[in-house]
């Protein structure tokens, strides 16, 4: 099955250099659908660039805080003198939303 999301290009560049194979969402009916060995096609907000990743795991937390204990920055798209912090998917998604349903960090590898 093939899923399709939004990313704004900073996110987009990140996994189109394979450095970040976590995307953090809203657990979500949605996200919830997706399942180990799905592709999601990720077009670039700006540019309409499109690439495809194939889903290799998903990670279900209760909140964001809990995903960003759980891996590298550089992982979920951060970089190397950037701060990680939490609150910084507040800016997509409001905490009623995050406390009702929960979070997901889809691992998944860049199909080249």
């Amino acid at each position: 099955m093939t899923h399709y999301m939004k990313l704004k290009p900073a996110p987009f560049d990140c996994i189109k250099a394979g450095t970040k194979d976590i995307e953090m969402r809203l657990n979500d009916d949605k996200r919830q659908a997706i399942r180990a060995g799905d592709i999601i096609e990720f077009t670039n907000t700006e540019s309409g660039e499109i690439i495809k990743a194939k889903v290799i795991n998903k990670h279900c937390f209760d909140t964001f805080n809990d995903l960003y204990k759980a891996f590298d920055k550089i992982r979920l798209g951060y970089k190397p003198n950037e701060i990680a912090h939490p609150n910084d998917m507040t800016q997509y998604y409001p905490q009623e939303e995050i406390d009702q349903n929960g979070v997901v960090g889809i691992e998944i590898g860049l199909i080249k």
